[in-house]
């Protein structure tokens, strides 16, 4: 069993019935079955309930400082104790890099942590986006920098898409750095001891001719013993 773990707010999450394209996506790809999960129902012990085998975390596109912090607590205790292979994606990778950097029971909310502020000249993307901040958007370019078996088949460089202004601006204790790109220095880190990968970019989103996000899920779920 695969779970997604939904990062939705809880009324888009009851309004679309926990559906998302990675479930057909991701059974598609392993010939596993998927269960979506929304966040605040995570816990070592749900997890472990519904036999769990690999986790994936998905982003959104809403502020940190609107997620209630005691609907984090059971994903946090699932993430510091987890022996299930874990890829958090996006804002599930910013989710990670909080919960190793802070006591994640103790701070009172969770603040945006943006790349940087446009430079002069540099075009904003508007009041529907982040105004006066960069955005990264697109396929772009992330250059590997410790090789990893996430990275089978690929070499150097490889091609991904990018959908986010805030980034881990701090690799967390007990994590090696995988990946970077100009604009955002940890796209991809890895713990050393957990099974937990974070990726910045959304690799779980390929099209033609850009498959690159496709080999590296599917090194995951190899990874999680879900494909040969």
């Amino acid at each position: 069993m695969i779970v997604v773990v939904s990062m939705a707010r809880p009324d888009e999450y009851d309004r679309s019935d926990g559906a998302s394209g990675h479930k057909r996506r991701f059974e598609k790809l392993t010939g596993c079955p998927v269960l979506n999960m929304h966040y605040s129902a995570v816990s070592p012990e749900a997890l472990d309930r519904v036999g769990a085998r690999a986790v994936f975390i998905t982003g959104f596109g809403y502020p940190w400082s609107d997620v209630p912090m005691t609907d984090l607590y059971g994903l946090n205790d699932f993430l510091h104790t987890t022996e299930i292979p874990v890829y958090a994606a996006c804002g599930g990778h910013q989710l990670v890099g909080f919960c190793f950097n802070v006591d994640l029971r103790k701070a009172k909310e969770l603040f945006d942590q943006p790349m940087r502020k446009l430079r002069p000249g540099e075009t904003d993307q508007g009041p529907y986006s982040h105004p006066g901040y960069y955005v990264a958007t697109g396929y772009q370019e992330v250059e590997i920098v410790q090789r990893d078996p996430i990275w089978k088949g690929l070499r150097g460089k490889f091609r991904v898409l990018e959908a986010h202004y805030c980034e881990v601006k701090k690799l967390p204790p007990g994590f090696d750095l995988l990946a970077t790109s100009p604009e955002c220095r940890i796209e991809m880190m890895k713990h050393r001891d957990l099974p937990i990968y974070g990726a910045q970019f959304h690799a779980e989103n390929w099209v033609e001719p850009y498959f690159d996000g496709r080999t590296i899920m599917e090194n995951f779920f190899r990874i999680a013993g879900l494909i040969a």
